[in-house]
C-alpha cells in the first residue's frame, strides 16, 4: 500500500483544471445515470464483456425512470455485461431492485449468459461477499458505481474495491463526490465517526477550506497515490441544463488506457448529445488493433 497521501502534500494547482462549456439538454438528475450508461456501452465495445457493481443501486427519483442507472445500464445494448450485482439497504429500494431484474428480456440467441444478483443491506458490509464471486476475476473488466447520497460510502470500501485484482486492471470506481453541499453537510454532522469513515482519516476538516473543484482533486490524488490508479479524473455535474451550480463531481478511477480519452466522450454525449458516433468509432477501431497487438 503506497504511503498515506496527505492533504498538505498536495501540489500547487494553479486552476480549476479542464473547463466544461453550458451543456444543452437534461438536468444532472438525469446526467448521472445516462453518463454511466454511455461510459460503460462505450467500453464494452472494447471488452466485448464486464462485471457492473452497483453499491447504492436504489431508484432515487421514483419520477424520473430515465435517472436510474441500475435500469439504464442493465437494458443497455449490446448486452455482453455479463455479471451484474446491485446492493442497497433500503427493503423498498431493493424490491424494485428484484422487479428490474424480472422484467429484463428473455437472453437472445449468441448472447452470453447473464446473472443478476441482489444484495439487501448496506455495500459497507456487503462489498466483501459482493466480491468472492468467481465471475470477478483478475482478467474480468469490472466496474463499481459508488452513486452516494453524500457520507453513505466509506473509505474503507473504496480501498477493499481497489486492493480486490492485483494482478490484473484495477476494479474501475465512478465515485461521486457532493461537492455541491458537502461544507454544509460536514458542519450539520454531529456524528464525527460518520465523516472519519467516510474519509477514511481524522483531518475531514480540511476540506472545508477548499473550492469545489479543490476538493474533487484531492479524491483524484487519494486515488492516484493511495490506491494506485493510474489514471484519477473529475467530471462536473450541473443543477441545470444550462449550466449553473456543479452539485457532483464524479471521480473515474482507472488503470486502463483507454478509458479517460472513453470517459471524456462519454461525458460529451451525456450533457450535450453532440453526435461525434463517427469519430469514436475510428477511435474503437485505433483502440481494438492495439488491445490484439
Amino acid at each position: 500500500m503506497p504511503e498515506q497521501f496527505a492533504l498538505f502534500d498536495l501540489p500547487k494547482m494553479d486552476g480549476p483544471g479542464p473547463r466544461f462549456s453550458a451543456f444543452h439538454h437534461r438536468i444532472w438528475t438525469e446526467n448521472k445515470a445516462r453518463l454511466i450508461e454511455r461510459y460503460l456501452f462505450y467500453f464494452v465495445l472494447i471488452t466485448r464483456h464486464g462485471a457492473y457493481i452497483d453499491g447504492f443501486a436504489g431508484r432515487q427519483y421514483e419520477d424520473k425512470p430515465d435517472a436510474w442507472a441500475a435500469k439504464l445500464v442493465l437494458e443497455s445494448e449490446p448486452r455482453w455485461l455479463r455479471n451484474f450485482y446491485f446492493c442497497d439497504r433500503d427493503s423498498a429500494k431493493v424490491e424494485n431492485l428484484k422487479k428490474l431484474r424480472a422484467s429484463q428480456i428473455p437472453r437472445r440467441e449468441k448472447e452470453p449468459k447473464r446473472t443478476v444478483e441482489i444484495f439487501d443491506g448496506d455495500f459497507n458490509q456487503a462489498v466483501n461477499q459482493v466480491l468472492k464471486s468467481e465471475d470477478i476475476r483478475d482478467r474480468t473488466a469490472t466496474f463499481c458505481l459508488l452513486d452516494q447520497h453524500t457520507f453513505e460510502c466509506h473509505w474503507r470500501t473504496v480501498e477493499v474495491l481497489a486492493a480486490r485484482k492485483p494482478n490484473g486492471f484495477k476494479i474501475e470506481q465512478f465515485y461521486f463526490l457532493a461537492t455541491g453541499w458537502l461544507d454544509r453537510a460536514m458542519k450539520g454532522t454531529k456524528n464525527y465517526a460518520v465523516l472519519r469513515a467516510w474519509w477514511g482519516r481524522d483531518d475531514w476538516a480540511q476540506l472545508r477550506s477548499l473550492k469545489s473543484y479543490e476538493k474533487a482533486e484531492v479524491f483524484c490524488a487519494r486515488f492516484r497515490n493511495e490506491l494506485g490508479y493510474r489514471y484519477a479524473f473529475a467530471f462536473p455535474i450541473f443543477s441545470r441544463k444550462d449550466g449553473g451550480r456543479t452539485m457532483y463531481h464524479l471521480i473515474h478511477a482507472t488503470d486502463h488506457e483507454a478509458a479517460p480519452k472513453l470517459m471524456e466522450r462519454a461525458y460529451r454525449q451525456a450533457v450535450y448529445d453532440d453526435g461525434g458516433f463517427e469519430q469514436l468509432d475510428l477511435e474503437f477501431e485505433n483502440l481494438k488493433a492495439r488491445e490484439e497487438q
